[in-house]
């Protein structure tokens, strides 16, 4: 893949899912190699944890973060919870996450997931941690949260609502993480939302191996593919590249504690 003359950082890549067991090491050097210089890995269970550590203790540019993710709410148990804290306190992370709620699948039970997210949130706060949000049709119960419990910053990866609940969400001083769906030209809302958005709330994401951009449907996704997102966005938004690449690394940079490149 042609790489540009930019550096960007992939503010949500599962580098440590299964699906690049076969070829991790190429994907990262395809993503250095297209200027992706720091990538952040959230956990989605407690399993997980210790795998991830590993992998980002390898490599200087994977950020850890890690947390509890609602669509594996059949993996976790209560203890967990404690088990994040006492992991929090051991090891380095840059945030708590992947957390939050999902309304969208069926049968998940939404008062657990609830329990689960603001227990998250909590550790987040009193860690002083940014968080890492999924919230699918569930934003405003998310943001409702996000206020009730208050002294929180971070982002919601892959937003997908309405100019008014990112303007909430911004007003929480929470930012919008942007990925593969932003360059399909039916997703008319969103496009319009980053075209004219203040920068200094845009984070870019690819959210690999899932989300695939326009035009790879059905592949799998990778972070290397970062640079098709950043070029789609700064084509909304009138901006260079070069620009939108500065502006967005800075606002990881700020949010993650990160020092990149």
């Amino acid at each position: 893949m042609p790489g540009m003359d930019v550096q960007i950082i992939d503010s949500h890549c599962h580098l440590d899912a299964t699906e690049f067991d076969g070829d991790r090491e190429g994907a990262l050097r395809r993503a250095r190699e297209a200027g992706v210089v720091a990538q952040v890995l959230p956990a989605v269970d407690a399993d997980s944890w210790p795998v991830l550590r590993n992998l980002c203790q390898t490599h200087a540019d994977l950020h850890p973060a890690y947390g509890l993710h609602p669509l594996f709410l059949d993996r976790h148990r209560v203890e967990h919870l404690d088990d994040l804290r006492n992991w929090l306190l051991k090891e380095r992370a840059v945030a708590v996450g992947e957390c939050g709620l999902d309304f969208w699948v069926e049968g998940l039970d939404r008062a657990a997931q609830m329990r689960f997210f603001v227990a998250q949130l909590e550790l987040a706060r009193d860690f002083d941690l940014p968080v890492i949000l999924h919230a699918r049709k569930a934003l405003d119960e998310v943001t409702a949260a996000l206020r009730r419990i208050g002294g929180l910053r971070g982002v919601v990866h892959s937003f997908s609502g309405s100019r008014e609940q990112a303007e909430a969400l911004w007003k929480l001083g929470f930012h919008v993480g942007i990925g593969g769906p932003v360059t399909y030209p039916r997703a008319n809302r969103l496009r319009g939302i980053v075209a004219e958005m203040p920068i200094e709330w845009l984070l870019l994401e690819t959210d690999s191996p899932d989300q695939p951009l326009h035009g790879h449907q059905g592949r799998r996704n990778e972070p290397a593919r970062l640079v098709d997102v950043l070029a789609t966005v700064a084509a909304l938004r009138g901006e260079s590249s070069a620009d939108v690449a500065d502006a967005t690394t800075a606002n990881a940079n700020r949010l993650f504690g990160l020092r990149c490149p």
